[in-house]
């Protein structure tokens, strides 16, 4: 299996602004781009919820920064934002576009709360809490001063009014060491769980079949296995009931009895109806008895057989023989 690549802030965003706007986002890019982002939404696994609302606001803020800069320079935009926001929001916006061009020292823990970042470095040497200090956000520095121990706040605020120049390479080693240590703190499950895949997904089904047809062939060149189990989630049994009672009729026919009691044994009331009304009256009374004969079953043997049904109909689909109404998408009689 191909080696899985680092999202980039733009997958992080389009999960962020959720599914509907991400969708309308990508009907915009090229398809080239479109896919590698999708690739990159499908492979994301971890992230902090403070680094989501993070990546919103550095958006907004870097365009309009950006807006500011192009009228009259980094002068212009300072005065402006100023006047607009304060000195200090002013100076965090501008600190996130400088950001968005050039990579500053300890640039991941200015995603991350200021309390983690004090749990990562409340036992370091004092010159190095004042070092890093020094690279953080106001808000966050604030936080992580006020959780030292009095003596140590005192040495950490003189050593942060005499720090001058320190060594690129010493710099980097000691992010690297920060960079490891969050690392085995994510492992432990310090971090909010997200599955790429879903929001995908999500995003996936609020788009046309061209469009989707095109992401996951691209994905099926890059990473096969990834790319099927897209598809399996594409279309749930839940989602039965979004169909038209012509394509429920059609799916009907291709379908084994058998098959359709496992797979209702653990459905809604609302998919149960949504079959039994397009079934006929005997059709009907041999499937309930069906499954009122069968018993009890695992889950397994339900998940198998519905993912069978689910099959049938991702097939008949393609065949264009039923359709699946999906966002911005209208049907014409």
């Amino acid at each position: 299996m191909p080696e899985k690549r680092k999202p980039t802030k733009a997958a992080l965003l389009l999960v962020a602004v959720g599914k509907d706007l991400a969708a309308r986002i990508l009907r915009h890019m090229k398809e080239d781009e479109a896919e590698k982002l999708a690739l990159e939404i499908a492979t994301l696994r971890d992230l902090d919820e403070k680094t989501k609302a993070n990546i919103l606001e550095e958006f907004i803020s870097v365009i309009k920064a950006k807006e500011f800069l192009g009228k009259g320079g980094i002068e212009y935009a300072k005065d402006v934002l100023e006047k607009a926001y304060g000195p200090q929001k002013a100076k965090e916006i501008l600190e996130r576009l400088l950001a968005a061009v050039q990579v500053m020292p300890f640039e991941f823990l200015r995603k991350l709360d200021g309390q983690q970042i004090a749990n990562l470095i409340q036992n370091e040497h004092p010159q190095t809490i004042a070092l890093v200090m020094n690279y953080l956000k106001a808000d966050q520095a604030a936080i992580v001063f006020t959780s030292l121990p009095p003596n140590l706040q005192a040495e950490v605020a003189f050593r942060m009014a005499v720090l001058e120049r320190t060594s690129p390479d010493i710099i980097q080693a000691i992010e690297e060491q920060f960079r490891q240590r969050f690392a085995t703190l994510a492992t432990r499950g310090d971090v909010t769980r997200i599955n790429g895949i879903e929001a995908l997904v999500k995003i996936l089904n609020s788009l046309d079949q061209q469009t989707q047809s095109n992401v996951l062939n691209y994905m099926d060149s890059q990473d096969p296995e990834l790319a099927e189990e897209v598809r399996k989630r594409m279309f749930t049994f839940d989602d039965i009931i979004l169909l038209d009672d012509k394509s429920i009729q059609r799916i009907l026919r291709e379908v084994d009895t058998k098959d359709l009691a496992l797979a209702l044994k653990a459905a809604s009331e609302q998919v149960k109806e949504k079959v039994f009304k397009n079934m006929s009256q005997r059709a009907r009374e041999m499937l309930q008895e069906e499954m009122e004969f069968m018993g009890p079953v695992r889950l397994r043997q339900v998940e198998e057989a519905q993912a069978k049904i689910i099959t049938i109909i991702r097939r008949l689909e393609e065949a264009g023989e039923i359709i699946i109404l999906r966002g911005g998408e209208e049907i014409v009689t």
